[in-house]
């Protein structure tokens, strides 16, 4: 099994393979004699297969990804591990982004906190703001994003007046609403 980890800010992200292993060719150490306990339900595994990953042994229906519940050794060779969670590689990258660090600041996202996203980009809270007016944007504010930076519906409308542009003509969108 190959894991590679990161760490940054004191938040571990462990991106397991996963290994099928067979209990009727003794392969990778898995001795006929020994009977291991699913990570998963905690019952003895019985199975002709079984999976090797997060350094934990799972029946292959018990590996599921913590937020699709999606069996994760039909879906690719690796999962990953963060905040107590197994997520598959789509959910990992919804929930924390392809690096995991906010959009604004770089700074890692802790698994339990909440976030805003937006264009496949994830901010802290605090962190989804006006980039001209620094306000932070909450739900029912409308914003648009300029050159990849979110600008509140007040300042868009600002900037584009001071250069002659109604901001119909200069493309808000009011489809970008926090919710």
């Amino acid at each position: 099994m190959t894991q590679t980890m990161d760490s940054v800010a004191g938040c571990d992200v462990v991106q397991s393979e996963i290994s099928k292993e067979s209990r009727s060719t003794g392969n990778n150490n898995n001795n006929n004699n020994v009977v291991r306990c699913c990570a998963g339900c905690g019952c003895k595994i019985m199975d002709r297969f079984l999976l090797h990953a997060v350094d934990r042994f799972w029946h292959t229906g018990c590996l599921k990804c913590s937020c699709c519940s999606v069996q994760l050794g039909e879906v690719g060779p690796s999962c990953f591990s963060k905040g107590g969670m197994i997520l598959c590689k789509k959910d990992y990258i919804r929930l924390f982004g392809v690096s995991g660090a906010c959009s604004a600041c770089a700074q890692q996202i802790p698994a339990s906190e909440l976030v805003m996203r937006t264009h496949n980009k994830v901010y802290h809270l605090k962190c989804f703001s006006c980039s001209s007016c620094h306000i932070q944007l909450v739900p029912g504010d409308r914003y648009t994003l300029i050159n990849g930076s979110l600008v509140c519906e007040n300042d868009h409308s600002k900037l584009f007046k001071a250069h002659g542009m109604s901001s119909a003509v200069a493309g808000f969108r009011p489809g970008n609403k926090v919710c």
